[in-house]
């Protein structure tokens, strides 16, 4: 097993993980600030960067059915969120490949 080298991003605001400060999404990346997460509020993004992928699976969520998976910091290894992988209802597809962060496990780094 080798290094892991980390994204860092240049931004004037970046979210990281709560728990180590590594750099998970940049602020201009959000899509929407309209979702909920089993913490709270969470945040809809095109594209994050050192996470790592879980195992695929359908949940039902209040919005119907998705097929997606856990997305955890590589660095500490903490959840930090979703990914949606499909979505079965069709007004829903605007998600599939999309990133959920939840603000009680990010942090701001600067």
């Amino acid at each position: 097993m080798g290094l892991t080298y980390n994204v860092y991003l240049n931004s004037d605001r970046i979210f990281g993980c709560k728990h180590c400060k590594t750099h998970l999404a940049n602020h201009d990346s959000i899509i929407s600030r309209n979702f909920r997460g089993q913490h709270g509020k969470a945040y809809l993004f095109n594209a994050v960067v050192n996470v790592t992928l879980g195992e695929a699976s359908e949940r039902s969520m209040t919005t119907g059915k998705h097929l997606v998976r856990d997305i955890n910091c590589r660095q500490c290894k903490e959840v930090v969120g979703w990914k949606y992988d499909k979505a079965f209802e069709p007004s829903e597809k605007y998600k599939e490949g999309k990133y959920i962060l939840e603000e009680d496990l990010l942090c701001a780094v600067y």
